[in-house]
């Protein structure tokens, strides 16, 4: 159990090391900031309260948030053949499942720790510009008070980024190319409405079973009902389904590679 931590440390080494990853997390602490403080110069009279504020923002600067962890996720395995290193991990007497889980849980911890951080940081922010007392915009549901919200929509939110951060990091086990794994994680990201309006589930049955339709789950804060009548039970058990298929093919593709040419 200890090498295994010792190689999760090692890989997080790899990802925190680089300057890159800096520039990232600066980069999301400064628009938390910046961002509340911008709606507070262009709110009137009646401005929204700290919650809804910070879902706000939260709302715009969360697709940036993905797009780092993609980054990370998608170099992850690719990043060691393009380095050259993949033998000289192979060669260390670890099983390749480890060193492919440790690699994954590297990637996780990273969402983690720039969630809580992007949520941190704008809350803070929301506290600076914005009381608990103010306004209401109408964004949130009657279900829910703003903070409950705030929390749901945050964890709805990170099912979606750790999904696509999946998929990032399965092609890049599969195809050993970090630039698609980016490319086609941001593909899916920013088309999957276009394709759920284009193919209508309510008219396409088979549109219930393809992972774009459900990955936006924060339809259920406001309502029991998805797209074509989903659950969120039946929602949850497409992407569980989806999630294992990408891991499973991840293990699969890295533990069969070739590395010797």
């Amino acid at each position: 159990m200890g090498s295994f931590f010792n190689l999760v440390l090692n890989e997080n080494m790899k990802i925190y090391r680089r300057i890159r990853t800096w520039i990232m997390i600066a980069i999301l602490v400064v628009i938390s900031f910046l961002l509340p403080f911008l709606f507070s110069l262009s709110s009137g009279s009646e401005q929204p309260n700290v919650w809804e504020i910070t879902t706000i923002v939260m709302t715009v600067s969360f697709f940036l948030n993905m797009i780092f962890v993609v980054v990370i996720a998608a170099d992850s395995v690719a990043g060691e053949f393009s380095w050259g290193t993949i033998k000289l991990l192979l060669i260390r007497p670890w099983k390749r499942s480890k060193i492919l889980l440790s690699k994954y849980i590297s990637v996780v911890i990273f969402s983690l720790f720039t969630t809580t951080l992007l949520f941190v940081a704008t809350f803070l922010s929301s506290n600076i510009w914005f009381s608990f007392d103010g306004g209401s915009t109408g964004m949130t549901s009657g279900a829910w008070n703003d903070m409950n919200y705030t929390l749901m929509l945050l964890l709805l939110k990170y099912v979606e980024l750790i999904l696509v951060a999946t998929i990032a990091f399965m092609v890049s086990s599969v195809f050993r190319s970090s630039g698609l794994a980016i490319g086609l994680s941001l593909f899916i990201m920013f088309t999957k409405d276009i394709f759920t309006a284009l193919f209508n589930p309510e008219r396409y049955e088979w549109m219930k079973y393809l992972i774009f339709t459900h990955m936006d789950l924060s339809g259920y804060l406001n309502s029991t009902v998805g797209p074509a009548g989903s659950t969120l039970v039946f929602s949850v058990s497409v992407l569980a389904a989806y999630y294992i298929f990408f891991l499973l093919l991840s293990w699969f593709v890295f533990k069969k590679r070739d590395v010797s040419s």
